[in-house]
């Protein structure tokens, strides 16, 4: 494994980037290469294995975006073919998954190569029909896209190119038994990328075993300073100077996150700050993937201003422009410190970084800069003090008008309703579509698969499913329940069932609720419904 030495910073065209490609980047305001884009891209594009070591916010993701895509730009519609990428790009997150996959297509659609996504939390229909239409580059989460593998649903044989991004992640969060089946499944020979911040936790075997002759290229470790990142320890005596400190830090105008330890902690927060005319979004494992999408939309649009998060946000949300984090408590160790903190003063920007402490507290806190080798004096803070802080006043900048709560939630019920829309829902209460804009949904009901389903927004409650269904092809048919009959026949797609909601379909062990409308069909033994819930 050879180390390159720095040189001068050239232009992306200099650097050997195609014309549209650079040009899509000027567009989109980047014109100069960052360091590990001006190190990597010449090794990149000439397809040789790279490793790339650089902190989170540090360019990656154009990094490895502009080899990967121009170098299946050539014929990428002749060569394409179903279920068959021609490169995987694996992540640890769905968020992380989504905004690389933003960040390619930029580059990718002015020269005609298809990207898609795939991850879990989502129904994986939709995924298997863009992987029949045929992609170039499937950004995927190491989960689904292993679970797709074992159905037989893409195979990763033709696999031109490989990437890795955020590698010790994927090794933190327990992936690589994952990671490892994935690469296997690909072409010994090929391009393969690996960008990671550390070497530990077991990514010195992946690149040793997968990566052929790497060049190194190391911009910045996990604990190398950010030169723009100030630091903050700020001591507060108890509960309620801990709230109100909270409360003034987040009243600004500008964009922050908070960081808590626990899910129940962030729903509370957000819901808190939101009440008392802060609106303030939630990001946090318990969320649907539906949720998580529309509250990050709502803070990368301005219309909240503060993001509330537990370290699933600190391991995938890339969002320019976030001036300032707040850690509502110590994190547990300082891998996660500088995750979180990395999420403000990205791409050369200024941000700073806060931290609340207890006393109780003190102790850890002081192990964990120790460890993340930064220097920073704790200061006490009382926000109820008649003087306020200077520092702490620095911090706020300009304070935001408080907004009417209600105004807060009726905004969100309006998204969430066009969301649905977006999606082929239909509102509660109303038919569910049959129509062009009808969504395919697998659905499961008892011990078969059924596809049960009645017209006017009213199924039944099927097995497991999100429409009642019985066995075989005779949806809601065998159940033999005095409960009733279950919705439509899996075999006699569109059927109306006529049932009132409420009623079973399958066998009565199942007991999920769903509801659902409109047309069934069958497809390889499996009951499909081409409607959404009703509801």
């Amino acid at each position: 494994m050879t180390e390159q030495p720095n040189v001068p910073t050239p232009s992306f065209l200099e650097l050997g980037v195609p014309a549209p490609i650079a040009d899509a980047l000027a567009r989109n305001g980047k014109t100069a290469p960052f360091p590990i884009q001006r190190d990597t891209l010449r090794d990149t594009l000439a397809g040789k294995d790279v490793l790339g070591r650089g902190r989170t916010g540090s360019g990656k993701t154009i990094a490895f975006g502009i080899p990967l895509v121009a170098n299946l730009a050539d014929q990428a519609a002749a060569k394409r073919r179903p279920s068959r990428p021609r490169a995987i790009v694996l992540a640890p997150t769905r968020e992380l998954v989504t905004q690389i996959a933003e960040t390619v297509k930029i580059l990718a659609d002015p020269v005609g190569v298809k990207v898609t996504t795939i991850f879990g939390g989502v129904p994986q229909r939709r995924q298997e029909v863009a992987l029949e239409a045929g992609v170039d580059i499937v950004v995927a989460a190491p989960g689904r896209l292993d679970d797709l593998m074992k159905q037989r649903l893409v195979d990763l044989g033709g696999v031109e190119i490989t990437v890795l991004d955020e590698a010790d992640h994927m090794a933190d969060m327990g992936f690589l038994p994952v990671v490892t089946r994935i690469l296997n499944a690909t072409p010994k020979v090929g391009q393969r990328l690996l960008f990671s911040a550390t070497l530990d936790n077991g990514v010195d075997n992946l690149v040793k075993k997968y990566l052929h002759s790497p060049i190194l290229h190391s911009v910045d470790s996990a604990e190398s300073p950010v030169p723009q990142l100030t630091h903050h320890v700020f001591e507060v005596a108890g509960k309620d100077d801990k709230d109100a400190l909270i409360e003034a830090l987040a009243s600004g105008t500008a964009r922050r996150i908070f960081f808590t330890r626990m899910k129940h902690q962030a729903k509370k927060l957000a819901k808190q700050l939101t009440a008392r005319g802060i609106p303030a979004v939630e990001l946090q494992g318990n969320l649907s993937q539906n949720a998580r999408d529309r509250n990050l939309a709502e803070f990368v649009s301005g219309e909240a201003k503060v993001l509330v998060a537990t370290d699933v946000a600190a391991r995938g949300v890339h969002v320019d422009g976030v001036d300032l984090v707040v850690h509502v408590d110590p994190p547990v160790e300082h891998k996660a410190y500088l995750h979180r903190s990395g999420r403000t003063a990205r791409a050369g920007n200024e941000g700073d970084v806060v931290t609340l402490v207890l006393p109780e507290q003190r102790g850890e806190m002081r192990q964990i800069m120790r460890a993340a080798k930064i220097r920073v004096t704790p200061r006490p803070v009382n926000p109820n003090a008649a003087r306020v802080d200077a520092e702490v006043l620095e911090l706020i900048g300009e304070v935001a008008p408080r907004v009417d709560p209600r105004e807060t939630e009726r905004k969100r019920a309006e998204a969430q309703a066009a969301q649905q829309r977006a999606a082929g829902h239909n509102p509660p209460g109303q038919g569910a579509s049959t129509g062009a804009n009808a969504k395919r949904k697998r659905s499961r009901g008892g011990r078969g698969r059924g596809a049960g389903s009645g017209a006017g927004g009213a199924g039944g409650q099927g097995g497991a499913s999100q429409s009642g269904g019985g066995r075989g092809q005779q949806g809601g048919q065998r159940s033999g329940q005095p409960q009733g009959q279950g919705g439509g026949q899996g075999a006699n797609p569109g059927q109306r069932s006529g049932q009132p909601q409420g009623q079973r379909g399958g066998q009565r062990r199942s007991g999920r609720r769903a509801q659902g409308g409109g047309q069934g069909g069958q497809r390889g033994g499996t009951v499909y419904s081409t409607s959404t819930p009703g509801a």
